[in-house]
């Protein structure tokens, strides 16, 4: 049943790739076809889907290369399923935004769609070599989207981000494989807690080689050079892939694997990993403030929203795993948002820099449909109550306060420096008078209209930000047996509920 999903997105990939003629529209329409359908099914998952239940369901496992220990295992619990279906509705909306692809288009789509496939595979892999081999199989498709179809800069940028991500790929490899090496074992499953088969130096070691390598992918400080650059050079569809999906595999990494196979040296090492939530969360933040590219502003800000998610994992209390979880789908939403809002906004003026741009939110001459769509992501990534960020964020503050105070009230500042930067791009960019030049470039005095068909990507998305700010227990009640079993693995908090 699961296996399904892989083979949507792949063989879509296949059949644009054959198509007799590289025309846009075509590759555009199949494409969209082939996401409509992986997102139809992944919404049709929530029928059989159990969500009382803590194990793997809808389990799809068939041997393939038993003596190595790589078996083709796929699985879903509350914890992967809201990820798969967030990835089924991002990729979409990417393909949805990719309106001005002429270059290529054939290959262009299929990229999309092999990326889809693979953080699909990823997501449901109970075998740690079949999530490795998923977890490598985005890159490439990744590197060529930003290599091909970026800005000016991209050579530099894709070339860094796959050197830098490939290092990452070989840390996690080594992992699993020490793993295998110290237990003696090629069992390579994911269910096995090692916590009672390896000593306790023996467990940080392994588990700080994937702390690092999901660490870069998240990304964490320092580890995060790679991603300004790779957002800035990408176009707007690939930069909502990278935001919006692809850093939810690092997270999603630390989850299930770090905390999951390593609990007792987690517990040990919880306390340095709140404190370095809390860099990563305080220099995102104080990054963003400092650019004045609102495409670097906002790659910043994952920085530190990403940090929320590892502070939530080091506390380890049920409400601080639920609100990492809804940290990684409300970032993903909220990140689209504020992806294709500065998009549509270089598409018209030319610029990105808020030493020009002024008076965007202007009625009769400005983006005042743009303008709106920012500021509803940026007072959802700010915390405002009424929408998803102000959840995921509530849980995890609330969740992991009592384990570690300090580390969470510096987070909290970073919150706050979260609506001065984003308060800073839209005062400087969408308020004030129309700005009537770009640098040497002048600008038309009357902004071009951008279309309903382009705002649908962003309309969407606000609505799903404010559904699940509004009624947050649609996604709470899906993974709540879950996330709390996970947080029993830790031993830093007695076993419970959110209530």
């Amino acid at each position: 049943m699961l296996t399904i999903l892989l083979l949507i997105p792949f063989l879509g990939a296949l059949v644009i790739s054959v198509l007799p003629s590289d025309e846009s529209g075509r590759s555009r329409s199949l494409a969209l076809l082939t996401l409509a359908v992986q997102c139809v099914y992944s919404f049709a998952l929530l029928i059989p889907f159990q969500a009382s239940e803590t194990g793997q369901q809808l389990v799809d496992s068939v041997p393939w290369l038993p003596v190595v220990g790589l078996d083709f295992s796929l699985g879903v619990d509350g914890l992967s399923l809201p990820l798969v279906l967030m990835n089924a509705v991002l990729c979409l909306v990417a393909a949805l935004a990719s309106r001005s692809v002429e270059n290529r288009s054939r290959l262009y789509f299929s990229l999309i769609l092999v990326i889809s496939g693979a953080v699909n595979g990823a997501f449901l892999s109970q075998n740690l070599l079949l999530f490795f081999i998923f977890y490598e199989l985005e890159l490439i498709p990744l590197w060529l989207l930003i290599a091909i179809w970026g800005g000016a800069n991209r050579a530099y940028a894709s070339i860094k981000f796959l050197i830098i991500t490939a290092v990452s790929g070989v840390l996690i490899l080594g992992a699993f494989l020490g793993i295998a090496l110290v237990t003696g074992t090629a069992d390579f499953g994911v269910s096995p807690i090692l916590a009672g088969q390896m000593s306790l130096v023996t467990q940080l070691v392994l588990m700080g080689a994937l702390l690092i390598g999901f660490g870069i992918k998240i990304p964490l400080f320092p580890f995060h050079t790679w991603l300004p650059d790779a957002h800035t050079e990408a176009s707007t569809p690939v930069s909502v892939l990278l935001a919006g999906v692809l850093l939810k595999l690092g997270t999603y990494g630390l989850l299930r694997f770090c905390l999951g196979l390593f609990p007792e040296a987690w517990s040990y090492a919880a306390p340095w990993l709140a404190g370095w939530a809390a860099i990563s969360v305080l220099y995102g933040s104080l990054a963003a403030i400092a650019q004045t590219d609102m495409k670097r502003m906002v790659a910043y800000s994952s920085v530190g929203h990403m940090g929320y998610v590892l502070l939530a994992a080091a506390a380890a209390t049920p409400m601080a795993i639920m609100g990492a979880l809804f940290q990684m789908v409300s970032h993903g939403l909220i990140s689209a948002v504020l992806f294709l809002a500065v998009g549509v906004v270089y598409e018209r003026t030319g610029t990105r820099d808020l030493n020009v741009l002024r008076g965007l939110l202007n009625p009769q001459r400005g983006l005042p449909l743009t303008g709106t769509l920012m500021i509803i992501g940026v007072m959802a990534s700010a915390g405002i109550p009424g929408m998803a960020g102000f959840i995921s964020e509530f849980l995890i503050f609330k969740g992991s306060f009592e384990p570690f105070p300090l580390a969470t009230l510096l987070s909290m500042i970073g919150s706050g420096l979260t609506a001065v930067y984003f308060l800073l791009l839209v005062n400087r960019a969408f308020f004030g008078r129309l700005a009537t030049s770009s640098g040497a470039t002048p600008n038309p005095p009357i902004l071009s209209k951008v279309s309903l068909g382009q705002q649908i990507p962003g309309l969407s998305m606000s609505v799903l930000i404010l559904i699940l700010g509004l009624a947050p227990h649609l996604l709470v009640g899906l993974s709540q047996a879950a996330t709390t079993q996970l947080s029993e693995l830790a031993a830093l908090v007695p076993s419970g509920g959110l209530a």
